[in-house]
């Protein structure tokens, strides 16, 4: 009886020979766990569909490199989705996949009930409230919400390079303040 590492390897070999049929026992096996990885990594289904998808036609294109000497095939598929997923949080993709561009901040993000929610008297409160607000808003969104730049762009309908400067500008600026 062969294993499921056996069935990849040969099913990758076939791959690589052109062999569609391969690829089809290679979706059957892995495509629910590979959907899992590229979901912990971009946090949304849809796109982590369009990862794995995206992720398959580089197996197809590539699996005539694959080496088992090098190691096991699961390893070789699963380091394909994984760099696939964090290609797409690079490019900044995630932002065209936000719901709605919120008309409010402040009824955006339920992480400015946190901010709130420090006393008045607070040094983080008060740094946090000397910052212009959509360079709170892009913070408090970053760190309390756990949005990727990318989506944060994509809610304040602004350049994803001017939420990555807003957020580093901020983060220095907190840390002066706190002294």
């Amino acid at each position: 009886m062969a294993t499921v590492a056996t069935d990849l390897k040969d099913a990758l070999a076939r791959c690589g020979r052109g062999e569609k049929a391969a690829l089809r026992v290679i979706y059957e096996s892995e495509c629910p766990a590979m959907i899992g990885v590229a979901l912990r990594i971009v946090k949304r289904r849809e796109l982590a569909e369009e990862v794995v998808q995206e992720a398959y036609v580089k197996i197809w294109r590539n699996a005539h490199r694959y080496d088992p000497e090098l190691g096991p095939p699961k390893a070789w598929l699963y380091a394909i989705v994984r760099n696939q997923a964090l290609n797409v949080l690079r490019d900044g993709r995630r932002e065209d996949l936000v719901d709605e561009v919120p008309e409010d901040l402040g009824s955006a993000v339920e992480a400015y009930q946190a901010i709130e929610r420090l006393p008045d008297a607070s040094a983080l409160r008060r740094c946090l409230d000397g910052l212009e607000p959509r360079r709170r808003a892009s913070l408090v969104m970053a760190y309390v919400d756990g949005f990727s730049h990318g989506e944060i762009a994509g809610r304040l309908a602004v350049p994803l390079g001017t939420v990555k400067a807003w957020i580093r500008r901020s983060l220095v600026a907190l840390k002066e303040c706190m002294g």
